[in-house]
């Protein structure tokens, strides 16, 4: 039987998506830094002892973005395979610095790679959350011309994820790029039609669609906010929240 839901928090199984950027150190130049992973994995231990069950989709972009290499010459669907390569590597890496914290963890990929991840089966990730494990999704839908956030939208949905945590270095979405306009209204809650009819930016229409039909909750925060998926998790006001009707928070 799954875990029940621990007190001190709102879910009982979360997706959280974390992109390739993540695991950068821009200092040092290293597309992905050990030091920076274990730190991920102690908090996503700390998510852990709350009682949550966690599934990760990671992004592939420290080391090659699908779909960036067309103006190199790269063709859109090589492209694109080469991203999915790229978020099966930064799984591994994750997966290496939970359980070397005592955090039992399987990667699954989208991509057929025996020797190296156990291939998405639904039904033995659900089996790997029931028991308590993180669950590493890659390879992105296993298809090009998608990406990694309508994967993460496919996976929430079909392991029935009580919410979308979409992990940005922004606290939340905003009307228009807050880097460039110092005056973008940032938004407290959205509607999926909002987001949508809006072409806001955070996800693509596909990730959006697809949690709108299947009703499940987006919250976009920043993950570099110290304690911020602790907060998130625990049902704190924290980043953007978007779902089917407008709701006060």
């Amino acid at each position: 039987m799954p875990a029940k839901k621990n007190s001190k928090s709102r879910y009982r199984r979360i997706l959280l998506k974390l992109s390739g950027e993540v695991l950068q150190n821009k200092e040092t130049g290293l597309s992905i830094d050990p030091d920076v992973c274990r730190q991920i994995a102690q908090r996503i231990l700390t998510v852990h002892k709350m009682g949550v069950q966690i599934a990760i989709v990671v992004g592939g972009g420290n080391i090659f973005r699908g779909g960036s290499g067309e103006e190199k010459g790269i063709d859109r669907s090589s492209g694109d395979y080469m991203g999915m390569l790229a978020t099966i590597i930064n799984g591994l890496a994750l997966q290496n610095a939970m359980e070397q914290i005592g955090l039992q963890t399987r990667v699954q990929t989208a991509i057929s790679m025996q020797r190296v991840a156990e291939p998405f089966i639904l039904r033995r990730a659900l089996r790997h959350l029931e028991k308590d494990r993180v669950v590493i999704f890659t390879g992105g839908t296993g298809n090009p011309y998608f990406s990694t956030d309508t994967a993460a939208a496919l996976r929430a949905s079909e392991i029935g994820a009580d919410v979308l945590m979409k992990a940005t270095k922004v606290d939340g979405v905003y009307c228009s790029d807050p880097v460039k306009n110092p005056k973008a209204k940032r938004y407290d809650t959205l509607t999926y039609q909002d987001a949508l009819t809006g072409s806001l930016k955070v996800m693509d229409a596909a990730a959006f669609s697809l949690c709108m039909e299947n009703n499940i909750p987006i919250v976009v925060f920043n993950f570099f906010s110290k304690g911020s998926i602790e907060a998130v998790v625990s049902g704190k006001k924290l980043g953007t929240l978007v779902t089917g009707k407008k709701e006060k928070r």
